[in-house]
């Protein structure tokens, strides 16, 4: 490997600091580390002693918008992605690449996410190696199904592992042509066919950022795809406010809720359903989201602290339970916490990590997003919280997590890699 590393991180603040993490681990052993990512982690970034590059759009405020509340609704299947995408962030896509591919000029190495392809062309472009990321499984497997595509399942190991594919080519569809013309254009590479990806990415280093105590290693991954562990970045100089730790010593633990960049199609009703769930569970809480819009009068009483952003990693080995959307990032998090999670997933991958966390026995059956009410959710929390069945179980998982080096395991993987050819 050589010593100028690029990492895209086209994603939300769930795919940014796992980079973060890798980066500051990389930049330990000598190299020089660029991040390309939404300027909205500018801070978070250069903060964690890594070079910035910005893309111009954010993807969080994207899903926020009702374009991606759109694709939201598309379902959980890769057709209904497709359209999604088509349709909201097709447009972005070829502004987005010109943006990457000034990130990752004179790079020795590129790492990036699986989406298109995008390493395999600036690996091309640049003359130098390139290793896929994964964050959640999308490695063929005969084992289980792609995290987009749970009903192929039912296919038995033949229709698990053709889940795979058909994600990949879905992906690959919808960009296929943005990407041939900014191959023509920019990189000045002939266009590839629908098929010519797939054997050319085949033998390309596979990081897969997530725990085998989570997601045990299927028998038929090569040895190209390394199951590294989860990666955390632990953030500095973060100084909690008086005002929280007041609240936490206040009482017992609370119960964390929030669901990061993802709404649900009408926020005011999903917060007042949060706060009287959790009164009627007899629970204290601390909700995500900005506390000037918070509704005093709605609250009510001091069971209920309202923070706009607290680190994960600081915030939730201080809570009896978390409530969240299922990203992977947070729920690696809740689960090294060791603390039980109920998770309320909307789409994507999401409805994956809420089934594995509840197999694991550190959670309760998860609440879809557009199912959540006031029944409902105090239900879940009375179970997330009596007795100590999940909370125990959550320890177990939470010490297996922190007993491994995921990072340590990424970088020696990287470094193993042939120099640039």
């Amino acid at each position: 490997m050589g010593r100028s590393v690029v990492i895209i991180a086209a994603g939300s603040r769930g795919d940014v600091q796992p980079c973060l993490a890798l980066g500051r681990a990389l930049t330990g052993r000598g190299y020089a580390v660029r991040v390309v990512a939404s300027p909205r982690y500018h801070d978070l970034i250069t903060e964690a002693g890594l070079d910035f590059h910005a893309l111009s759009h954010d993807p969080a405020e994207i899903v926020a918008s009702p374009e991606g509340q759109a694709l939201l609704a598309g379902g959980r299947t890769p057709i209904g992605f497709v359209r999604g995408f088509q349709r909201v962030l097709g447009p972005l896509l070829a502004r987005m690449l010109t943006e990457v591919q000034a990130g990752a000029e004179q790079a020795d190495l590129v790492v990036a996410p699986s989406f298109g392809f995008l390493g395999l062309h600036l690996s091309e472009y640049l003359r130098v190696p390139h290793a896929v990321v994964h964050f959640q499984p999308s490695q063929p497997t005969r084992a289980f199904p792609h995290p987009m595509a749970p009903g192929a399942r039912f296919l038995g190991p033949h229709g698990n592992r053709l889940s795979f594919q058909a994600v990949d080519l879905a992906s690959w569809t919808v960009s296929r042509r943005i990407v041939n013309t900014w191959r023509r254009e920019h990189l000045g590479l002939p266009p590839m066919s629908p098929l010519a990806p797939f054997s050319r990415v085949r033998r390309a280093p596979v990081l897969c950022a997530f725990s085998p105590a989570v997601v045990p290693r299927p028998a038929d991954w090569g040895p190209n795809v390394h199951l590294t562990g989860f990666w955390f970045h632990e953030q500095p100089r973060w100084t909690p406010p008086r005002a929280l730790l007041a609240f936490l010593a206040a009482g017992p633990p609370p119960v964390y809720v929030g669901f990061g960049s993802m709404r649900t199609r009408d926020p005011g009703a999903t917060d007042r359903a949060v706060r009287e769930a959790l009164r009627r569970a007899g629970l204290r809480g601390v909700l995500a989201g900005d506390p000037a819009a918070s509704d005093h009068d709605v609250r009510g009483d001091h069971d209920i602290y309202v923070a706009d952003a607290i680190p994960h990693d600081w915030l939730f080995p201080r809570t009896a339970a978390v409530v969240h959307h299922g990203g992977a990032g947070t729920t690696a998090t809740a689960l090294r916490a060791g603390v039980p999670s109920l998770v309320c997933p909307f789409f994507g991958d999401q409805p994956y990590w809420a089934e594995r966390v509840h197999r694991l026995g550190a959670g309760p059956e998860p609440l879809p997003a557009g199912r959540i009410t006031v029944e409902a959710l105090t239900g879940r929390l009375r179970a997330l919280t009596a007795g100590r069945g999940y909370a125990e179980a959550a320890r177990r998982v939470g010490a297996a997590l922190a007993a491994e080096d995921g990072v340590g395991r990424a970088c020696s993987a990287l470094e193993g890699m042939p120099a640039a050819g």
